[in-house]
């Protein structure tokens, strides 16, 4: 089992974080501070609650205005920022979760912060709160941010008001109208940095789950216009073409009325332990007279804590099969246990998506390590 990401912030953090914060922040208390953060429920939090008990220790020891308090959090960062990091950086969530935490009524200072914070720990989570509270002011910024010099930033106006952001806040008002959201994209398609046009995809994504006729439009009058932009529609498609979206297949030339027949699909073995991988085997025949694209996906029927299957769908490939062609394919899936994943005893079930249509499924168990 891997080691939770929540165990490295431990004392080797603390040792570098307070030899920062004593030669920076005048009179730090550091037995304070390490009384505060190492509480009777210090062992039992996991890895937000131990970055926002950080902060809140800050608050406390601190104790002082939030002005003076957010100027010397600021002295702290340009600090860390100059040095070389020893440990690891994930305890430096903190930074964001105080700004969130305390900073919702103080928005100039606040978004100032924030703009120097995201450089070094990403504010994607914080500033939701913002925008929750202060959306048209909070957006107005976010399409500033979009042309930024520091691509962190330009980020962080494409991520934080992603509408369905992986264990954050919603954005509920998002989710029925991404109106606010298109300026910043369109700003930020033909970025020169990969980390940040993977974050406008992500956000297309995320805006395809509830208003596909939006990203369609988008993808519309983006296609062609660079190598950038036509990675980014299909990065940005992938739910829907996962969806086997009629509009979607069209727009890529994928046809769900498919020649392609699924043969000979077989799996390595009926019973698996967890760690272990499952091998499976098949082949795809173009029984038809022409040329066609070929999407190929698998799906995983997972089961779950609650003794339920929940699909997933992987892709394999996505090429052209010519008339009569047999292509072969062979697969590991490995069902190893991660921090972000965790697997369940218990019967599950694959299968082959070709182009929208799923064959009938194989079932296997997975039991217990040996």
């Amino acid at each position: 089992m891997p080691e939770p990401l929540k165990n490295l912030i431990n004392d080797e953090f603390f040792s570098y974080l307070n030899n920062v914060l004593v030669t920076t922040v005048k009179n730090f208390d550091e037995k304070q501070f390490m009384n505060v953060v190492y509480d009777e429920n210090w062992k039992n939090r996991e890895l937000k609650d131990r970055t926002k008990h950080i902060a809140f220790a800050l608050k406390t020891v601190l104790n002082d205005t939030y002005e003076n308090n957010v100027k010397n959090l600021l002295n702290v960062l340009n600090v860390v920022k100059k040095q070389k990091l020893t440990v690891s950086g994930i305890g430096l969530l903190f930074f964001p979760e105080f700004i969130e935490l305390f900073g919702l009524e103080n928005y100039d200072l606040s978004v100032k912060a924030m703009e120097e914070i995201t450089q070094l720990m990403s504010c994607e989570f914080a500033v939701r709160q913002f925008i929750i509270k202060y959306p048209d002011k909070m957006m107005k910024q976010m399409l500033e941010w979009s042309k930024h010099k520091n691509f962190h930033v330009r980020r962080l106006s494409s991520e934080g008001c992603r509408p369905r952001l992986p264990w954050a806040v919603a954005l509920p008002e998002f989710k029925k109208d991404p109106g606010l959201i298109v300026p910043i994209l369109e700003n930020l398609k033909n970025d020169d940095f990969e980390f940040v046009r993977k974050s406008v995809a992500n956000n297309l994504n995320d805006i395809s789950k509830d208003n596909p006729k939006v990203v369609l439009e988008i993808i519309k009058r983006w296609k062609g216009t660079s190598a950038n932009t036509d990675w980014i529609i299909k990065h940005g498609c992938r739910t829907l073409l996962k969806n086997a979206n009629e509009q979607t297949y069209e727009f890529f030339g994928i046809s769900d009325k498919t020649n392609c027949i699924v043969k000979d699909f077989a799996i390595g073995k009926d019973n698996i332990s967890i760690g272990d991988k499952l091998s499976f085997s098949f082949k795809v025949l173009n029984s038809g007279k022409e040329s066609e694209k070929l999407r190929l996906e698998y799906a995983v029927y997972y089961m779950k804590s609650n003794g339920k299957q929940n699909r997933k769908l992987f892709k394999i490939a996505e090429n052209i099969i010519k008339p009569l062609e047999s292509l072969n394919y062979k697969k590991e899936q490995s069902f190893k246990d991660f921090t972000t994943r965790k697997h369940y005893l218990g019967e599950h079930k694959i299968s082959i998506v070709a182009n929208g249509k799923e064959t009938e499924g194989i079932k296997f168990n997975l039991i217990q390590t040996k």
